[in-house]
């Protein structure tokens, strides 16, 4: 029997009333596992008015509360990791070992949210005039939304609802259709932990749920992960409708390495960085920019190590990359190596004919390896989200650095070098939100925020650390005046007030 997975209002499972459903495969066969509900727009009003309602007692609880139900959610989280990383396996097809390194980035979000009360203390000046203090404080926005990609199901949505809720709002999260179960178990953890009814919904669907939460007068912020299209799409859209936006967007991370690296450790973290998670993420180095003579070598070092990846299904733990999401966007993925001979690159590997025995329905992929790729070629200039790495060849460390900034999008980048003079201008000179120094794929932790520059974000905020904060709340500055038992009143002065 077909599982199906439904919505999640006002603290518990809520069917699907539309009588639109979405298929959920399983990557590694091929077969449709699960229904997901789509949501229609009274459903989605049905989630935005339990969060509303909720608000009211939610956004006047004390941090103690708030907090002491983190605490308690995050123990449930951990102790349900396996369970969690199962369900991911299950539906996106990452092997195990990776679906739990995605909880664990999740977490550390968990943690900063546990610890909420430092970011949100106020300031207070006090005799700013005679008898007047100033204070300034931060308040809660009511119901916000989120919505999130099908790369990182579990941990995205943890980038978003952990500070959101800790600093008093109401979530609405909207999670990818093509992976919804992680979701919904993140919901019932919640619930488990004492969160009230109404604080945290999942709807389900397609575009009909996410515009109503763009255009939703009572959503007061959205926050999105996912392509640049969209994400450009979700902030034109989100801010018409006078709503506060962070949306982040696509990338192409490069990789610059000088002739001087330690190319074994380059090799390795390019590897790494292309191939995990099937390069479905997008803070994998897609593009590696060998500077001067050390092309051929380094090439040849990335070849031998991508030809011993283990591919195969999630749930075999010699596996150490999975399938892609679906056969689409296998098919996708697989027409920029077929047609990257074509625009002038060097066709290193070729994964396009892989498949896995016992799992040939399966939306298998191999490795692929361009080299000598000129900046003109699609496999350069889009985001592929796929198992390709491409080598572009540069004379210079300047022409690498322009090569690299000419790119529209500016999420991550990373230079590997023993010079720590060329690797500290890199990090002044290079147009990107996130820098790797010897360091493939610079996520930054918790506490320090996410996000990238130019087609990479669109607002004003990055994700998670100060920046989440300041995001999911708004300033308010409280200008007091007490009179003293023994002052007289003053009389009236139309002039400005006095400050001495």
């Amino acid at each position: 029997m077909t599982k199906i997975v439904n919505h999640w209002i006002g603290g518990k499972t809520a069917e699907g009333a539309s009588g639109t459903y979405g298929p959920v495969t399983d990557p590694a066969t091929g077969e449709v596992t699960t229904k997901v509900a789509f949501a229609s727009v009274e459903e989605v009003d049905a989630a935005v008015a339990a969060a509303k309602d909720a608000f009211a007692t939610w956004g006047q609880s004390s941090l103690a509360q708030r907090t002491s139900i983190l605490f308690k959610f995050r123990a449930l989280l951990d102790q349900h990791r396996d369970e969690i990383a199962a369900l991911i396996t299950a539906e996106h097809g990452k092997v195990h070992s990776d679906a739990l390194g995605e909880v664990a980035r999740g977490l550390e979000i968990v943690d900063l949210a546990c610890g909420i009360s430092v970011q949100l203390k106020g300031e207070l000046s006090t005799q700013v005039a005679t008898g007047v203090d100033v204070a300034a404080i931060r308040q809660p926005l009511g119901v916000v939304a989120g919505i999130t990609p099908f790369n990182f199901p579990a941990m995205v949505p943890m980038w978003m609802f952990p500070l959101a809720i800790a600093c008093g709002n109401t979530f609405v999260l909207k999670p990818s259709e093509k992976d919804p179960s992680a979701a919904l178990k993140l919901a019932e953890l919640l619930a488990e932990a004492g969160l009230p009814d109404g604080v945290f919904n999942v709807v389900h669907g397609d575009k009909v749920a996410v515009d109503r939460l763009l255009e939703h007068p009572d959503v007061k912020a959205v926050s999105f992960v996912g392509s640049t299209p969209i994400a450009r799409y979700i902030h034109t859209t989100a801010s018409t409708h006078g709503k506060r936006v962070q949306a982040l967007g696509g990338a192409k991370n490069h990789m610059l390495v000088l002739p001087d690296a330690d190319l074994d450790a380059a090799a390795d973290a390019a590897v790494s960085a292309a191939y995990g998670s099937a390069g479905e993420r997008c803070m994998a180095i897609s593009a590696v920019v060998a500077v001067g003579s050390i092309g051929d070598e380094l090439v040849q070092k990335i070849r031998e190590r991508a030809e011993k990846i283990k591919i195969g299904p999630g749930t075999d733990p010699t596996s150490e990359m999975g399938p892609l999401i679906t056969k689409v966007h296998r098919d996708k993925v697989a027409a920029y190596v077929t047609g990257a001979a074509d625009e002038g690159a060097e066709v290193v590997l070729d994964g396009t004919g892989y498949t896995v025995e016992g799992h040939e329905g399966g939306h298998w992929i191999g490795i692929s390896l361009l080299d000598k790729v000129p900046t003109s070629a699609k496999a350069y200039q889009d985001e592929i989200f796929g198992p390709v790495l491409s080598v572009l060849r540069v004379d210079t460390y300047e022409d690498g650095v322009a090569l690299i900034n000419a790119s529209p999008y500016g999420n991550g980048t990373a230079i590997f070098t023993r010079d720590g003079g060329a690797a500290r201008r890199f990090q002044l000179e290079i147009e990107a939100g996130m820098v790797g120094v010897n360091v493939p794929i610079p996520v930054p932790v918790g506490y320090h925020s996410f996000g990238g520059w130019k087609d990479s974000l669109f607002g004003d905020h990055h994700i998670y650390g100060n920046d989440g904060t300041h995001f999911y709340t708004r300033g308010k500055v409280v200008t007091t005046r007490w009179p003293d038992p023994s002052d007289t009143p003053a009389g009236v002065d139309l002039g400005f007030p006095r400050n001495h």
